[in-house]
Parts: structure tokens; sequence; C-alpha cells
């Protein structure tokens, strides 16, 4: 991880933005996960609540208290156990237990797997309200529009603030380093609309605010870009070291250890994960084909479709 800045556990960003950290630190989390107190009148939105940790909970309730105002609605950006672990939290404070929970597909339950384990199974509770792709959320001084831009998880929802013309972008853009996500295919196709809607901040679910915002969301749709033609050109043996055009194909590992060759060794595995979602996606845009664990280009002489 690079060296991350310290960021306070309450935070005003705007007239209308308040950030408030999660208090779960991780390599996975950042700084923790941003929630965010938004509006400005005696009742706010609440957007994402952690994952339950008993100092956010104490840093919502000093910032509610500090302003005054209470919460009647929260908004869950997506289902990951950071993101809703805290609702119950928010719901116990104080004027805040009628806030009504709203997130995209509310009754889909969800397990967070890797490498096989399951580390998280979500059942969504019977209480929750659907967010609908363009739903308005208005509060006095504060006009959010929902807008769902799966790829990181199948409900990934995204908020355009259109006071400031800011986004807050969830896991799908962070304010350090790159995000990860289930389908690369979706989360790309997400990416580029996401450039067209906003053009001010982004208001990350992790990591430091992002003046410009579209710039950002740029700088993640080249990259993946790159880092998807870097494996076609192992696959083709233009120029990383490759072996273009063996019959036997490719294993994932295989084009980790060329395109991630300069990375030390203990990051391949992690890396591995990213390279298959590329692939996955490049199969069903007809550039290579998958089987058994090996990867081909779809033409020969190792010129894939472009």
């Amino acid at each position: 991880m690079e060296q991350l800045p310290d960021l306070p556990a309450i935070t005003r960003l705007s007239p209308r933005v308040i950030r408030i950290l999660g208090g779960n630190p991780s390599k996975f989390t950042l700084q923790g996960t941003n929630t965010y107190l938004i509006g400005q009148g005696p009742t706010r939105l609440l957007l994402d609540t952690g994952e339950g940790k008993a100092v956010w909970k104490s840093s919502l309730q000093q910032a509610l208290s500090d302003e005054n105002a209470t919460i009647d609605r929260i908004l869950l950006t997506h289902w990951h156990p950071d993101h809703v672990g805290g609702v119950s939290h928010a719901l116990s404070i104080p004027g805040c237990e009628d806030a009504k929970v709203f997130k995209n597909q509310p009754t889909s339950s969800q397990e967070l797997v890797a490498d096989g384990q399951v580390y998280h199974t979500y059942t969504p509770p019977p209480s929750l309200h659907r967010i609908e792709s363009e739903q308005v959320f208005s509060t006095e001084g504060a006009t959010l529009r929902a807008f769902h831009c799966p790829g990181h998880t199948t409900d990934h929802m995204a908020f355009v603030l259109e006071e400031e013309d800011a986004m807050f972008t969830g896991d799908n853009v962070l304010g350090h380093g790159t995000a990860v996500f289930e389908d690369l295919a979706a989360y790309m196709d997400s990416l580029e609309r996401m450039q067209g809607v906003f053009a001010g901040r982004a208001y990350p679910a992790h990591g430091e605010v992002v003046e410009d915002g579209r710039g950002k969301v740029g700088e993640y749709v080249r990259h993946r870009r790159e880092r998807e033609e870097q494996i076609l050109e192992v696959m083709r043996g233009e120029g990383m070291g490759g072996k273009g055009g063996e019959e036997e194909g490719w294993g994932s590992m295989e084009i980790v250890k060329v395109v991630y060759r300069e990375y030390p060794e203990h990051l391949h595995g992690p890396a591995e994960g990213g390279v298959v979602q590329v692939l996955r996606k490049l199969e069903g845009e007809g550039r290579v084909r998958g089987k058994e664990g090996r990867w081909t280009l779809m033409e020969k002489g190792g010129k894939a479709a472009l």
C-alpha cells in the first residue's frame, strides 16, 4: 500500500457534505469506509453505514449533535459488509429510529467469496426500500440522483449531488489506488457512463476526496484498457516476453508472471484474479477462448480481433 494521508474521524467537506469515517482501516478499506451526512437542514440523508464499529456510531452521534440534526433516510451504495454493517447502530440513535433504509436489489441475498471460501453472507432485512436508477432523494440543501453502475457488485449505486455537479462514487472509484470488481465488462461500461453524468468532485467510499472526479474516472478507464492490451500483447508475443501463437495457450498465472514481473511475487496471487477477469471479458467479446484453465487467442498467428 502507498502511504495514505491521515483523515479525521469527522470532516466537513462542503456546506452540505460531512464525511464520517467508519473506524475500520485496513489494506482493503484504506483509512476506513467513508460514510456521508448530506444536507443542511434539521433532517439529513446518511450515505452508507460502515461495518458496525462502535467508534463510528459515536462519531455519527457527535456529528448529528454538532449539526442539531437527525437522519430520516439511509442510502446504501451496495451490499458489502463494510457499507451495511452499521445500519442498526444508526437506527438506534435517538431521533433516527424511524429512518427509512434504501438499497438497490433490496431482496437479494449475497455471498462474499474468495479463493473458494465464503467470507460473508448478506441476508437483507425485510424493511429495506428499493433504489431505482435515476431516483431522486431530496433534502434541505441537497439533491441526490441515483445512478446504477454495476461491476464492483451487481447492486452497486453511485449518487450525483446535483448542487455541486459531484458524485458519490461508492467503491467504483476510490480516493487512492484502484478498485476491485466482480464483472469487468459491466464495470467498464459503468465507468464509461459515469464520465458523462458529472463534472465536479468525486466523493469515494474509501480515501480522500478527488477534486477532478471525472478526470479520475477517465484514469480508471485508461488503466483498465492498458492492462487489457498488456495481456493481449503477452498472448501475441509482442514485446513483453510472450510466446504468442502456441497451441497450448496460456495459464492465467503465466500471464501474471509476465505482466507483473516487476512486482513482488507475493502480489502475483491477488493479481491473478484481475487477469482472469480481463480474460473473461475478452472471451465474452470473442477475442480469446478459455478451456481447462488455458487461454488462447481466437485468430491464428497470435492476432486477436481488435
